[in-house]
C-alpha cells in the first residue's frame, strides 16, 4: 500500500485512543504463560502482541515470528524450559539477521538445548525444552534490554532462580525496570543492586488483573503532529502520570519543541505552545531509542539541529535506522550525519517536495516521517508496515485532517 499524504490547515485537534504497550503486553503474555492466574487488561492490538500470544498458544513444532523481534527473544527463553516440547523458532529473512547468540549462549550456561539451524549466531533455532534449574550468568550490561528482560522473567520458574551480573554501563534501564515492577507486582521476589539483579523462584503468582498502560512509543508521532501543526490540541487516553515505559521522556524533549503536555485524569494532552523553536538539542537516548526517528524528523521539519546519542540498538532493529534516517532525511534535504551509536542533523535544511519515504519494513519509519506532511506534502511506501505496532495509525491520522490518499 503505498499513500500520498498531506494536511491543508496545519491545524490538530481530535481525541486518539491508543491501546496498549506493545512492551508490557508482551512481558505480561510471557509471564501469563508461566502463571495462568492472572488476567491481562487493554492488551496491545499490535502485530507483534498478536504474534506473540498466537505462538505461545501454538501446538505446532514450527513457530514463525516473522518480523517481531521482541517475540524472537522472549520466546527463545520459554521454549527452552517447555520440557519436552521441541520447536523450531524462525522469523523473517531480516529477524534471520538479527543476532541472538549472547542470549542463547547465556541459556546454554543454564542447561538449555539450543541449536541454530542455518548460520551460527542468528535464527532460526531448534530448541529441546527442558528442565533448567537456574543459577548465575555475566553479561554485557549495554546489549539489548530484551535479552536481559527475557532471562530475567524465566528467573521466576527455575528451581535456583537467577542472577544476572551486568557488566559494564547499563542501556535501556527503564525497560530492565519494566520487567522487574511487572514481576513485583505478581508477587515474585527481586532485587536490583548496582550491576547485580537477582530473580527468586516462584510457584505461584499474585491472582490480579494486570491492566497495561497506553503505548507512549505510538504517542511520540502525536507529540510530533503537535510540534510540527501551527495549532494543536490533541487527547490521547489511557495514560500515568508515573509510567514505567522510559519513553515518557518525551514530554520533557518536546516541551522544547514548543509541545505542551498534561494530565486530566487518564488523558494525556497536547498542545501547541506560541514559542520559538531552539537553534538545537542534544539527548542521550540509550534509554528511549525507539523515539530516536520521531524526534530526527521532527527537528527535521521545524529547522532545529539535534545530536543524538545512546542509538547503539538501532542498528539490529527492524531495518538499520541509522542508515535509513540518514537516506531518507537526505532524500528530503537534511544535512545528516550518522556513525554507529549517533545521528547529528544540521538546522539549516533545504525542503525537497514531493518525496517518496522508504519504509524497509520498518513500522517506525512509517509513522515517524508521515507528520511531516503537515509541513510538505509527501509519499510513503508499504504504508501497511505500521500494523506491526499500530494498526489503526492512519486511521487517527485522518481523524485529524490528514489527507491520505492510496495509490
Amino acid at each position: 500500500m503505498h499513500l500520498n499524504l498531506s494536511h491543508d490547515t496545519q491545524i490538530c485537534n481530535g481525541k486518539i485512543k491508543i491501546t496498549g504497550s506493545k512492551s508490557e503486553t508482551n512481558r505480561l503474555l510471557f509471564l501469563q504463560s508461566l502463571f495462568p492466574n492472572f488476567k491481562i487488561q487493554n492488551k496491545s492490538n499490535s502485530d507483534d502482541s498478536s504474534i506473540m500470544q498466537a505462538a505461545l498458544k501454538s501446538t505446532s513444532d514450527f513457530i514463525d515470528i516473522n518480523h517481531a523481534g521482541t517475540a524472537m527473544r522472549f520466546l527463545t527463553s520459554y521454549f527452552s524450559q517447555l520440557e519436552g516440547r521441541e520447536v523450531i523458532l524462525t522469523g523473517s529473512e531480516r529477524m534471520q539477521q538479527r543476532p541472538i547468540k549472547i542470549l542463547v549462549d547465556a541459556l546454554r550456561s543454564l542447561g538449555a538445548s539450543i541449536e541454530y539451524e542455518k548460520k551460527q549466531g542468528y535464527p532460526p533455532l531448534r530448541i529441546k525444552g527442558k528442565k533448567l534449574d537456574g543459577g548465575t550468568i555475566s553479561l554485557p550490561a549495554d546489549i539489548s534490554s530484551q535479552y536481559i528482560s527475557s532471562l530475567i522473567m524465566l528467573g521466576a520458574v527455575l528451581k535456583a532462580g537467577i542472577e544476572l551480573n551486568l557488566k559494564g554501563t547499563i542501556t535501556s534501564m527503564p525497560y530492565i525496570n519494566m520487567t522487574l515492577d511487572l514481576l513485583k507486582r505478581l508477587g515474585i521476589k527481586t532485587e536490583f543492586k548496582g550491576h547485580r539483579i537477582l530473580v527468586k523462584n516462584t510457584s505461584k503468582s499474585k491472582n490480579t488483573i494486570q491492566v497495561v498502560e497506553s503505548d507512549w512509543s505510538s504517542a511520540s508521532y502525536f507529540f510530533s503532529i503537535a510540534a510540527l501543526s501551527d495549532k494543536a490540541k490533541i487527547y490521547l487516553s489511557n495514560y500515568k502520570s508515573k509510567s514505567l515505559q522510559g519513553d515518557s521522556i518525551l514530554r520533557i524533549i518536546y516541551k522544547q519543541l514548543g509541545v505542551n503536555s498534561y494530565f486530566e485524569g487518564n488523558n494525556l494532552i497536547l498542545e501547541k505552545e506560541s514559542i520559538s523553536s531552539p537553534k538545537s538539542i542534544k539527548w542521550d537516548l540509550s534509554n528511549a531509542p525507539d523515539i530516536a526517528q520521531t524526534i530526527a524528523v521532527s527537528c527535521y521539519g521545524l529547522g532545529v539541529a539535534c545530536d543524538l546519542e545512546g542509538l547503539h540498538t538501532l542498528k539490529i532493529k527492524e531495518t538499520d535506522r541509522l542508515v535509513a534516517l540518514d537516506t531518507e532525511l537526505s532524500k528530503l534535504g537534511a544535512k545528516i550525519s550518522v556513525t554507529n551509536k549517533s545521528l547529528h542533523l544540521a538546522s539549516d535544511q533545504d525542503f525537497q517536495k514531493g518525496i517518496t519515504i522508504s519504509t524497509y519494513n520498518d513500522h517506525r519509519m512509517a509513522m515517524a516521517f508521515a507528520p511531516l506532511a503537515l509541513k510538505i506534502p509527501l509519499s510513503v511506501k508499504k504504508a501497511e508496515v505500521v500494523s506491526k505496532s499500530y494498526p489503526s495509525f492512519w486511521e487517527d491520522l485522518n481523524s485529524l485532517n490528514f489527507k491520505i490518499d492510496k495509490i
